[in-house]
């Protein structure tokens, strides 16, 4: 039996769910990145990237390409990166909205001066 569709699309946003996964995501949108790039840029444990690169990679949404002994990653596909912008425009009005709600709650709590008595 098939699992239903919004179950697999769960498994899909859990897979990108995880900050590093975005970071090389985002990285190989400009075209493919090596991985001692990919390390250089993200800052962190050879392994840790390796893991974050296996998961992507089973899941089917970044390819590798051996150069010599260079291994190289790149995205499978050009819908990744729409997601990505996508993501990033959902953000962006999210956060304009928090940022309009943030500026008129600081103009309602504003002090007001008092009348100084004389």
């Amino acid at each position: 039996m098939q699992a239903p569709l919004y179950q697999v699309k769960a498994e899909f946003f859990r897979m990108l769910g995880h900050p590093v996964r975005i970071r090389v995501l985002e990285l190989l949108q400009h075209g493919p990145v090596s991985v001692r790039d990919l390390l250089a840029d993200i800052e962190i444990e050879p392994s840790s990237l390796s893991q974050q690169l296996a998961v992507l990679r089973r899941s089917g949404i970044v390819v590798s390409m051996r150069e010599g002994s260079t291994v190289r990653y790149a995205l499978a596909g050009g819908d990744v990166a729409e997601l990505l912008r996508a993501a990033r425009r959902i953000l962006t009005e999210l956060l304009a909205g928090q940022n309009q709600l943030l500026t008129e709650l600081q103009q309602v709590d504003a002090p007001t001066t008092l009348p100084t008595s004389r």
